[in-house]
């Protein structure tokens, strides 16, 4: 691996940060986990998915089949079928992904506390954003 550049990372024009745009939202995180047992058709992801729209679903499908991080297989029934299944590339996130749930499962009450404390030096409430960010 190259090393980082520090000074252009994130630069508008350095492609990886496009790319990590892409793998870190919460949808391709969450679409890669719910792959990670085997194939599955895509209302069975959504199934999995409380709260994703279709729209979100698909776009988020397609720009992990771009990446190469999961191939899209149709299947000859009747009517046709279409199953979606990680890559080898996209095998290799699951290790970051699970070290990054580790670390919100041990550090979610640290930042509970966290937040508790700014909400309370300012005003007690905070924004209906401000709570889920």
């Amino acid at each position: 691996m190259p090393p980082l550049d520090k000074r252009h990372c994130f630069s508008v024009h350095c492609p990886s940060r496009l790319l990590f745009d892409q793998i870190a939202d919460k949808w391709s995180m969450m679409v890669l986990t719910v792959l990670d047992p085997g194939p599955a058709r895509f209302n069975e992801i959504k199934r999995n998915l409380q709260g994703v729209t279709q729209k979100a679903l698909t776009q988020c499908l397609r720009r992990l089949e771009r990446n190469g991080l999961i191939l899209r297989r149709v299947i000859p029934t009747s009517p046709v079928g279409v199953e979606y299944e990680i890559t080898p590339l996209g095998r290799s996130l699951q290790g970051p992904f699970k070290a990054l749930y580790i670390w919100t499962l041990q550090n979610l009450a640290e930042v509970d506390r966290a937040r508790a404390e700014f909400d309370t030096r300012n005003g007690g409430g905070g924004s209906a954003a401000a709570k889920a960010a």
